[in-house]
């Protein structure tokens, strides 16, 4: 893997401008709404006679977009002290007493307003509240609060969220990164651990279709594109039995329609890694809908060819979404997705030379089918098909900083040959349908989804194993890999769920469900019940609390994401089981003052049955270790520990528990000058395997991060990201041994051209590689503290109202060097026999200024 010294000055080069240019619509709300701050607490209902009780009258309806019409998910309305959250098709549902019932609604992104709907005869049934769209220019950045009826542990992020969180890149898993309960596993990818859980864990969906690659290139940005999101919806624990076949989260991704009712608008941007443009507008010939098409490209590349003969890493992104309603109520939504990314870089340097390329390819398309169904319910169905193909192949020589003899001077290094080509392959055809009914006080879902896929890796290492890979399976070249591996898997997975959200007083709401899974390639079938349910304490005071079981199967569509090879094709399959959890969580909120949220949250995760490579059987050790052809007085050098292999187990075993609080200004008035969020996260992650408990991979006991703005004057705006985060575990080197090489060239003449023998230099001194030792040695040490800042300041030559916004923003203010991870290089050594160790600070971003402007038509 390249280190970030050889990244940095690609990256500074890169960074030198960013420009945005955001297209931008205000529309007026409803005519019998006035916006208003969101002020849930504050409002009333009417109140009757205090000597009649009220009959009870039901209050349902829709928030819509009031530009697009398309349906607001998580919105919150309230009547009094009754609450209710918006489903996906953007309805609610509120018991309150008869009368002129005032409405507020509050939802991330938008206006809030204030209405009345008269309930004083009968239930008010099919009411369509529709919000004007808050364009992003306003001068807070707004972190939405949870739903009220949602479990604990669930986050709305708006796209202005992502645009705007300093050192974000656009990008919302930088965005995520900053959240409680969420830690980036590296500084350069978008890969994010959750709540104890590895990256593979966690499930992307958008629009209801599973995204098997969220990622672009190489995880420096997402496949998201801000500008075409409606938001972005994180469940960190405890989200419902809708979704499944994941252990640690979910992130909900839901695009926005194309602007209806009018001709054609657009916007265009111009971002650090890539550039691109909107068009949108309404269906013609008076139809009822709307039609977006973007498209995403990196342009740096572009210049850098041109004074370069080499292919940077570029990627291009082609996205069309339609809608059509042929009637009230009926909605079909088409959405295609074209991304190609590669890269054909040779290096030729004193110390270096090769060729790395990259071709990834994605396509993605679905229909969805919206329709009203008998009963006040709705049925949603979605067919769909994805095809990721990605493959890396790298065919280089270089110095091995890592390998040396005991002598002076730089000529004594040993060289590091990496020849190695990865592919991986995933098809999935999907269907999914969801039902959802309103029963009074009930709101009722059941649905189903299955996946036909076909998926499959393949590895050709012909080159070194990577020394610094202390798991033998890891994809970075473990020693316990194969020298090739090809492996195809075709199998289906799907399954059922039931659920109901009760909303069993004014002050309680409960959400049960059960799921019911059917695993082809383990032939099991899985039931996981979840419950979660939301007490309101008073108009101000929360607690939140879910339970639930959780599954995850084995297969290559999870392995884009995970950090280690398993052969799926092995006879050992056929006895794997799909891998467990089981959560809990709890929270008390409140809303401290108006706008300002405080949550405190515990959760606790069991897992069982996880996947993981085996260890070297015996006979398997005692094979490899025949290999090694070292004389008398070097056998001590021989790496006798057993190796981890790809050939998958359930022998893993872990637990993860921590404490959460989050802090936020979620609904400031306009006038507020500071905005943002605190977050702090104390946990633990552990994994008991190979007869060892030891920290999980990514435990990280302290991490405290800061989104902050402060509005200085109508035109000036300073905004900062601070992150502090204590190190991950990592696997320290014990020594050094002396370095043994395949013999293919039969230098002792004995005719065994696959045994290793050791390694010598020109004057006869034994090579010495760094030894990290076995399994008893994973994990035992750490990384330092990890601390980042990073500063934009804004400047609206109009103010909040003008068209035109500059910003400059510094990432890694103070330059400070974090470690992603140590380099271990080896030095000579006058006072031994052995040449010392010395560990170098690797994988950090260095300080990286960038300027832009966005303008608004």
């Amino acid at each position: 893997m390249p280190s970030s010294r050889r990244l940095a000055p690609a990256i500074r080069g890169a960074g030198v401008l960013m420009i945005t240019l955001v297209g931008f619509v205000v529309l007026p709300p409803a005519a019998d709404a006035q916006p208003v701050a969101p002020s849930p607490t504050s409002a009333a209902a009417t109140r009757a006679e205090p000597q009649v009780v009220p009959p009870a009258r039901q209050l349902s309806g829709r928030v819509l977009d009031a530009q697009t019409t398309a349906p607001i998910v998580g919105a919150s309305v309230f009547v009094g002290e009754a609450r209710a959250t918006t489903d996906a098709d953007g309805r609610f549902a509120l018991i309150v007493p008869a009368g002129r019932a005032e409405v507020q609604v509050v939802a991330p992104g938008y206006f809030p307003l204030v209405t009345t709907l008269d309930a004083r005869e009968a239930d008010v049934t099919g009411a369509e509240l529709r919000l004007a769209r808050d364009g992003g220019f306003s001068t807070s950045v707004d972190v939405a609060a949870e739903a009220p009826g949602a479990a604990p542990g669930i986050q709305t992020l708006q796209p202005v969220q992502v645009l705007r969180t300093p050192g974000a890149l656009d990008n919302v898993f930088r965005t995520l990164q900053t959240l409680p309960g969420v830690a980036a596993t590296d500084e350069f990818g978008s890969r994010i651990a959750v709540r104890g859980g590895s990256p593979d864990q966690n499930l992307t969906m958008m629009d209801g279709v599973e995204i098997h690659d969220p990622y672009r290139l190489f995880g420096l940005t997402s496949a998201f594109n801000p500008e075409t999101i409606q938001r972005f919806e994180l469940a960190t624990g405890g989200f419902s039995v809708k979704y499944g076949d994941r252990l640690s989260s979910l992130l909900l991704v839901e695009n926005r329609d194309g602007t209806a009712g009018k001709g054609l608008t657009g916007s265009a941007t111009l971002s650090l890694t890539d550039a691109n443009v909107v068009f949108e507008g309404g269906l013609p010939g008076g139809a009822t809908g709307s039609w977006l098409v973007t498209a995403r490209r990196t342009y740096y590349d572009l210049v850098a060819e041109r004074l370069t003969d080499q292919q940077f890493p570029a990627f291009a992104d082609l996205q069309a979404r339609g809608t059509w309603e042929p009637a009230k109520g009926r909605r079909l939504t088409a959405f295609v997705l074209r991304s190609r990314q590669g890269a054909a870089l040779s290096i030729d340097e004193d110390d270096a030379r090769g060729e790395v390329n990259d071709d990834t390819d994605n396509d993605l398309a679905w229909l969805r089918w919206d329709m009203p169904v008998v009963g006040r319910g709705r049925s949603r169905t979605i067919v769909g098909y994805s095809d990721t193909r990605s493959r890396l192949g790298v065919d280089a020589a270089f110095e091995a900083n890592g390998r040396r003899s005991n002598a002076p001077g730089d000529d004594v290094f040993g060289t590091a040959n990496v020849n190695f080509e990865r592919a991986l392959r995933i098809r999935d055809w999907s269907a999914r349908q969801e039902l959802s009914w309103t029963l009074g006080a009930h709101a009722v879902e059941a649905g189903g989804e299955v996946h036909g896929l076909r998926t499959g890796q393949e590895f050709l290492i012909q080159g070194d194993r990577n020394p610094n890979a202390s798991n033998g399976s890891s994809v970075q070249g473990g020693a316990g890999l194969p020298d090739a591996l090809s492996s195809d898997v075709s199998t289906t997975r799907g399954g059922l769920w039931l659920q109901d959200r009760w909303q069993a007083g004014a002050r309680v709401s409960l959400e049960g469900g059960l799921r019911l899974d059917r695993v082809g390639l383990t032939q099991e079938t899985l039931l996981s019940p979840r419950l979660s349910g939301v007490f309101t304490v008073n108009p101000a005071t929360r607690v939140r609390t879910a339970v639930g079981q959780y599954t995850q199967s084995p297969g290559y569509e999870k392995a884009a994401q995970s950090d280690y090879v398993l052969d799926f094709t092995n006879e050992a399959v056929r006895a794997l089981r799909s891998e467990r959890a089981l959560q809990a969580a709890a929270s008390i909120e409140r809303d401290v003052t108006r706008g300002v949220l405080l949550r405190v949250e515990g959760y606790y995760k069991r897992f069982s049955d996880l996947l993981l490579g085996r260890l070297e059987t015996e006979p398997e050790r005692l094979a490899r270790i025949a290999r090694y052809d070292y004389p008398a007085d070097l056998q001590g050098e021989i790496p006798t520990e057993a190796l981890i292999t790809t050939v998958p187990t359930n022998d893993g075993r872990g637990a993860a528990w921590g404490m959460e609080v989050y802090l936020a200004r979620t609904a400031a008035p306009a006038d507020a000058k500071v905005n943002g969020w605190v977050s702090y996260t104390w946990g633990r992650g552990e994994r008991d395997s190979y007869g060892r408990l030891y920290p999980f991979e990514y435990d990280r006991r302290h991490a405290l991060s800061t989104v902050a703005s402060y509005q200085l004057t109508p035109r000036w705006q300073v905004a900062t990201t601070v992150r502090v985060a204590s190190g991950f575990p990592r696997t320290a080197p014990l020594g050094v041994r002396v370095f043994g090489a395949e013999d293919t060239m039969d230098l002792d003449g004995d005719g065994n051209t696959t045994e290793i023998r050791p390694t010598f230099d020109a004057n006869g001194l034994p090579v010495y590689g760094v030894n990290f030792g076995g399994v008893d040695n994973l994990n035992r040490a750490r990384l330092p503290v990890f601390a980042r800042t990073d500063l934009r300041v804004t400047w609206r030559p109009r103010g909040p109202s003008g068209r035109w916004e500059f910003y400059a923003e510094v990432i890694n203010l103070f330059d400070r060097r974090n470690v992603g991870a140590y380099d271990p290089s080896l030095a000579y050594n006058p006072d031994g026999d052995r040449p010392a160790i010395i560990e170098e600070r690797d994988q950090a971003i260095p300080r990286l200024p960038t300027v832009g402007l966005r303008f608004r038509f």
